[in-house]
């Protein structure tokens, strides 16, 4: 999907499967729109936006903002059939890989999951994960940042789940003593991990640096487990770093995660490290 955006929305790569729903909207918009007798110049003035970008959110090719949706819906006298459909374009607007992570994650019913590195997405603040993306070379612009931040925030809504996922992650110390954003953003991340901690549904496991041995040096591990007894897994450095499902590779995957929290602190310990992270800041 591009990342280009204006004031009406964001254009649509014409090969990403999401294109077919923007394609959709946009016919009922037109639809609405004739409906009502009104041509392309005179419901983009009655609605504030150029006939350009009407014309493209017509034909499939933007996804219209929030506030064109409302504008569009309230012009047009739709009832809301219009502004409804604000979360099915807010999720258009995600980068593909990040709507198929997050489809996988709302189905899975297990989650184990080990980020070498950053805090995983589901444990990050959203001003945790701004100072992250500030910091990516080449830069983020502001709409990408904004667009990037919004999608790994959605993924969290996995928490309000009934009945919840399991959800267990192996934190690294070294990142844990890492205060990206600075101090203050830090000091709330460290709070929102305490937080997530205390769900009966999650476990967080400090895997400490003074530790002699470890499981999975190559790389995080993420291990995903559906209903029906299926999984999937992927870790950089296994299998060429590419998503598994045979039952054989899985194990291995599942065999490194099981040493992982072996060796790392227990949950109470853990949260008690992180109490205690939280004091010194």
């Amino acid at each position: 999907m591009s990342e280009q955006a204006d004031e009406a929305g964001w254009d649509v790569d014409p090969d990403d499967e999401i294109a077919s729903v923007v394609e959709e909207f946009g016919r009922q918009q037109r639809w609405w729109r004739e409906r009502r007798g009104l041509r392309v110049p005179e419901f983009a003035e009655a609605i504030g936006y150029g006939e350009d970008q009407v014309r493209k959110v017509e034909r499939g090719a933007r996804i219209p903002r929030p506030e064109y949706l409302d504008k569009a819906d309230e012009v047009l006298g739709a009832q809301g059939f219009v502004s409804d459909m604000k979360e099915t374009m807010r999720k258009a607007r995600y980068p593909k890989k990040v709507r198929e992570l997050a489809k996988l994650e709302e189905q899975a019913v297990e989650l184990m999951l080990y980020c070498n590195h950053n805090l995983h997405g589901l444990l990050q603040t959203e001003e945790y994960m701004r100072a992250l993306f500030g910091m990516q070379q080449p830069a983020y612009g502001a709409e990408e940042l904004d667009r990037g931040v919004a999608a790994r925030l959605s993924r969290q809504s996995i928490y309000g789940r009934s009945p919840a996922p399991v959800i267990g992650f192996v934190l690294e110390e070294v990142t844990l003593r890492r205060r990206l954003g600075g101090k203050s953003v830090w000091s709330r991340q460290l709070e929102r991990l305490l937080e997530l901690g205390k769900l009966s549904s999650v476990t967080l496991q400090v895997m400490p640096t003074r530790v002699e041995e470890h499981a999975s040096t190559e790389g995080g591990i993420e291990v995903l487990k559906f209903a029906d007894g299926t999984a999937l897994g992927r870790s950089p450095g296994a299998f060429n770093g590419r998503p598994v499902s045979d039952p054989k590779q899985l194990r291995i995957l599942e065999l490194r995660y099981g040493l992982l929290r072996a060796q790392a602190s227990t949950p109470r310990e853990s949260l008690n490290f992180i109490e205690e992270l939280l004091g010194e800041t």
